[in-house]
């Protein structure tokens, strides 16, 4: 069974919103997040950070690796985290066969992260009760993973509009007053599904 989850992210709102989720997603298990100062940063190091983990760390512990996609080509990104594991002995979940212990499950937020409170609006609208309830109705945003021109510049307008946070917002303040709203198994947000579904594959026993 799955001891402890190690989750690499880029940024501090992603920290926030997993330190808020994944508590309902991992059955007990325990996990620790760790934050780069930026993509960039996230990529450059994760090639030692993988080696280092790759001497010692536990049967029971796995990785997840979870960045945005944000104008990258998303195989081609795929294709880079995996080799990055791939170089430092670790197997993956996209290499692994049927019931082999894979130990780093790497997955790609299309767009940003916002996309999946895009995904889940009853959420956004509990935590900023002033938003439009028929924003997920509307052309622009029905789509959560397809919202163009940015997630995080949309969200921030509409809750701009709305009469929220006229001095400014904070995108980690936000991200955990929303994710403590949301509802994990209701989501329109593929990608935010795809990353629920590879958390319950690495609980559900792929580490053995």
């Amino acid at each position: 069974m799955l001891e402890k989850l190690i989750v690499f992210v880029e940024e501090y709102s992603m920290e926030a919103a997993l330190d808020v989720l994944l508590p309902g997603m991992l059955d007990g298990a325990d996990y620790q997040i760790i934050r780069f100062q930026c993509k960039d940063d996230l990529l450059k190091q994760l090639p030692s950070r993988l080696k280092g983990y790759s001497a010692w760390m536990p049967e029971t512990w796995s990785i997840l690796v979870l960045v945005d996609r944000d104008d990258d080509d998303c195989m081609i990104l795929k294709q880079q985290l995996e080799q990055y594991a791939q170089d430092a002995g670790l197997l993956t979940k996209t290499h692994a066969r049927a019931g082999e212990n894979f130990k780093v499950t790497n997955r790609i937020v299309i767009e940003e992260l916002e996309s999946w409170y895009f995904g889940d609006w009853a959420a956004v609208k509990t935590a900023y009760p002033r938003v439009p309830g028929t924003i997920p109705e509307k052309a622009p945003y029905r789509d959560p993973d397809n919202i163009q021109g940015g997630t995080w510049e949309a969200l921030e307008r509409i809750l701009k509009r709305a009469g929220y946070f006229s001095g400014g917002l904070r995108k980690a303040e936000c991200a955990g007053q929303i994710a403590r709203c949301m509802d994990i198994h209701q989501n329109r947000s593929l990608s935010f599904n795809k990353f629920y579904g590879a958390v319950q594959s690495i609980v559900a026993g792929a580490v053995a």
